[in-house]
C-alpha cells in the first residue's frame, strides 16, 4: 500500500515539476556579449541589417551557427564571431535565443 501511495504521489507531483522546468528561462550564456552587440541580449536586433534571433527555433539557430563557422553561409563577420565558439557554447547561445520572446510587429527592432 505504501508503494502504491508513493507512485500516486509521483504522478501527482511530476507534471507540475516538468511544467516548471519547461518554463524556466535558461541562464545567459557566457558568450552572450559576443552576439548581443548586434542581436541584443534578448535577441531583438540593435543595429540595422542584423536579424532578430529571439524565438527562432533552437535547431535552426544551431544549424545557422554551424553554417557560419564552416563557411556555408558566407558572412565574414559571423564566421569570425563563430570561429572560437565550442559546440557547447553554440548550443547554449541557440538555447538562449530560442527561449526569448520574439519581437512583435511594430515593436522597436522588429523588421
Amino acid at each position: 500500500m505504501h508503494r502504491l501511495r508513493s507512485i500516486l504521489l509521483l504522478f501527482a507531483v511530476a507534471p507540475a515539476t516538468i511544467a516548471q522546468a519547461a518554463t524556466e528561462a535558461p541562464a545567459p550564456p557566457a558568450r552572450l556579449g559576443l552576439c548581443a552587440t548586434c542581436h541584443g541580449e534578448d535577441g531583438h536586433a540593435r543595429i540595422p541589417g542584423a536579424p532578430n534571433l529571439a524565438g527562432q527555433p533552437y535547431q535552426y539557430l544551431l544549424q545557422a551557427l554551424h553554417e557560419y563557422r564552416n563557411g556555408e553561409r558566407n558572412v565574414p563577420v559571423m564566421r569570425a564571431a563563430t570561429g572560437p565558439l565550442s559546440e557547447k557554447e553554440m548550443q547554449a547561445l541557440a538555447h538562449w535565443f530560442s527561449a526569448q520572446s520574439p519581437c512583435q510587429p511594430g515593436q522597436a527592432g522588429s523588421p
